[in-house]
């Protein structure tokens, strides 16, 4: 890449994103005008210059991705992604003619329906790869975008057709690299040596409590070339030939990512504002805004002004090298269709979140067995059956691969590893944050995620998991070890709390089975899905396989909760609600009180969330109203499922911590037996 020549229409440019960020944040009365004022330039060259992305077609396969990690300076993307003219294309990949981000959006800044919210956010508005805010979060999917690229390079690439070898770039600044978890996706990436990876460091030494020399003094060269990253520091943040200079030295190394560090000084061109953090986080004021329109040679008066020629020089650049990129990629698409069309049809149906045809033949049926399986156990054999039938289905865990039972071991599945990214496992190492993180950007770039570990350790990628809800993408965490039944790890390993705090996520689905047979129907649902990401909780111990000629078939799961062991003549007297480990617990009093005449229910209830979304009839059906003697039974807090048995009902769970013991001893400590079961039942109907 040569750099070329700055001229008069390059600062014009550069001046419109920052004037266009000082108005939308004035009209709005909020928001962050500094940063984009001092990025410009930077965005500027990387849009302008550098980025392999065609705005009429801004989910084009092989685009380069652009995250924006340091999500207060969105003004600084919507200013670019309007004076480049990216088009608006709908949830369907319909291309609807009509820009993505209109000048009557930016003059409506973070206001009720403009596709300018305070903060990028995925799906809602064209152009941007992903929703972010919360620091640092874009920064670790922006790994996850370029681990895609490479591992989708080693599967679908072959001689003379190079389908995808897209670059992952994110600015961030300080607040970013301070959050945890841009350490766990850098030094992950580092590890992976993902030399497609450009994150671009806004060194401006300001956050929303002033000087970072409060609380941010370590040597960022030193600790990224420890994570074995290559380092290019750049002075001047208005210095377009030494930041072409960086990304042509990011574009030459083949061996590891980069990170180049951008000195800058926040609110530029503010005569009254630089290096202050008021310039950061509040409006400039209209006075502050004319002189600062002044020293940029600017009309004082002029709001939301785009000069003439500057739309068209973006399009002369970033537009005419997009369209060119994007024209070539489609016309190979065309002649790889004709030279692999098996690899061409998968291409098709992984980017459009299709399924191979026959996917679902490979689903086994688990035989009845009093002992049975624990849920992680059957749930490996499941995902590998699937993972053989859907060659983008990837992952792997938080370096609890052999508890959680998540590797895929048939042949050829294979690792990724530094410098091979052709194997389905990954190791993302003692990182759940980062781990959530990556499953997104992976997901984002159209390949088929899953991560796991305990479920005691969700709470570590809580931002990372709410982030999937947020976006609608259809991440898969898998989480074990999932009750009490932990057992000798004791309170700090037993989850208690996990369960209600996920349910409460919008939008997430979080599926507890009960036996081997639900998890296969768990799997069928999962692999479904194209715009819900799903929270898979599964055992450690043996959960017995019920006898589905006896009891309700497993495919009840689909529906989130079905009958599964009814009265004699259907109208039962009281409703044992269940889900996972204690839905064989609640099968063993229904037995016992069946033969002492008392009628009653059990319901599985494997997903609160999906049964949730059924029809009344359906839901009145399970649950019929008159009936209010109700029991729900779960290893973990009880609350939430006051929905469910009434303020009369009662709750077998858990009130407190747990305790390190083995599981039997526990249970009974706790009150997790068929006897007391039997005995709520009864004094639920009054037969103490």
């Amino acid at each position: 890449m040569s750099t070329p020549s700055n001229t008069d229409a390059d600062l014009l440019c550069i001046n419109t994103i920052r004037t266009l960020s000082m108005d939308a944040v004035q009209a709005a009365n909020s928001g962050h005008p500094g940063t984009p004022m001092a990025l410009a330039p930077v965005a500027f060259a990387l849009w302008q210059r550098v980025l392999r992305f065609d705005p009429d077609d801004p989910i084009w396969p092989n685009r380069d991705r652009f995250v924006l990690s340091a999500g207060h300076a969105s003004m600084l993307l919507y200013s670019v992604l309007h004076l480049a003219g990216v088009k608006a294309v709908n949830a369907k990949y319909e291309q609807l003619g009509e820009l993505a981000v209109s000048l009557d959006d930016i003059k409506r800044f973070r206001q009720i329906d403009s596709r300018c919210p305070g903060h990028p956010e995925y799906r809602w508005t064209s152009g941007i790869e992903t929703t972010t805010g919360p620091l640092g979060q874009g920064l670790a999917t922006s790994v996850g975008m370029a681990l895609a690229s490479r591992w989708m390079a080693g599967y679908f690439n072959r001689p003379g057709f190079e389908m995808f070898d897209f670059n992952a770039y994110s600015i961030c600044g300080d607040g970013c690299l301070m959050e945890g978890i841009s350490g766990e996706a850098a030094s992950l990436a580092g590890h992976l040596k993902l030399s497609n990876l450009c994150w671009i460091y806004d060194s401006n030494r300001i956050t929303i409590e002033g000087k970072t020399e409060l609380a941010f003094s370590e040597d960022v060269r030193a600790r990224f070339t420890g994570y074995g990253w290559n380092v290019v520091h750049v002075e001047d943040a208005n210095d377009l030939n030494k930041l072409g200079q960086a990304f042509k030295a990011f574009q030459d190394t083949t061996d590891r990512p980069t990170l180049i560090i951008v000195d800058s000084h926040i609110g530029y061109g503010a005569p009254n504002k630089q290096d202050s953090h008021s310039a950061h986080g509040e409006p400039l004021g209209e006075e502050e805004i004319r002189l600062t329109k002044r020293n940029y040679g600017w009309p004082e008066d002029a709001k939301f002004l785009v000069p003439e020629g500057v739309r068209e020089h973006f399009q002369a650049g970033l537009g005419d090298r997009g369209r060119s990129l994007r024209a070539d990629w489609m016309q190979k698409f065309e002649e790889y269709k004709k030279a692999h069309p098996e690899l061409a049809d998968a291409l098709y149906k992984m980017q459009h979140r299709q399924l191979p045809d026959g996917w679902e033949s490979c689903l086994p049926t688990f035989p009845a067995d009093a002992k049975g399986l624990a849920s992680r156990d059957s749930s490996g054999k499941v995902l590998n059956a699937v993972a053989q039938k859907v060659p983008w289905l990837m992952g792997g865990s938080a370096d609890l691969a052999p508890s959680t039972k998540t590797r895929l071991t048939f042949e050829g599945a294979g690792d990724i590893k530094p410098g091979g990214y052709r194997g389905r496992n990954l190791h993302f190492g003692v990182r759940e944050h980062a781990m959530g993180a990556l499953l997104n950007g992976l997901a984002l770039s159209k390949v088929r995620p899953y991560g796991s570990g305990f479920l005691i350790f969700s709470d570590y990628a809580r931002a990372s998991i709410r982030l999937s809800a947020i976006m609608e993408i259809p991440a898969i965490h898998i989480f074990t070890h999932d009750s009490i039944g932990v057992g000798e790890d004791g309170p700090t390993h037993q989850p208690v709390e996990q369960l209600p705090s996920l349910r409460a996520i919008p939008g997430l689905i979080t599926l507890r089975p009960c036996d081997a047979n639900e998890v296969v129907e768990a799997w069928r649902m999962i692999m479904k899905l194209r715009h819900e990401p799903v929270a898979l909780i599964l055992s450690r111990q043996a959960l017995p396989t019920l006898d589905r000629s006896v009891y309700g078939a497993a495919s009840g799961l689909a529906k989130g909760a079905y009958v599964l062991a009814d009265a004699p003549d259907g109208k039962p007297e009281l409703l044992l609600l269940a889900t996972g480990s204690e839905v064989s617990l609640c099968i063993e009093a229904y037995e016992q009180l069946k033969k002492e005449g008392i009628h009653i229910r059990v319901v599985s209830m494997p997903s609160l969330e999906v049964f949730a979304h059924q029809t009344k009839e359906y839901r009145e059906s399970v649950l019929p109203p008159g009936v209010t003697a109700r029991v729900a039974v779960e290893q973990a807090s009880g609350f939430g499922w006051e929905r469910y048995v009434g303020l009369d009902g009662q709750i077998i769970g858990m009130n407190t911590f747990g305790a390190s013991a083995p599981l039997k001893e526990l249970q009974k400590k706790f009150g997790f037996t068929p006897e007391r079961v039997v005995a709520v039942v009864k004094s639920q109907l009054g037969r103490s």
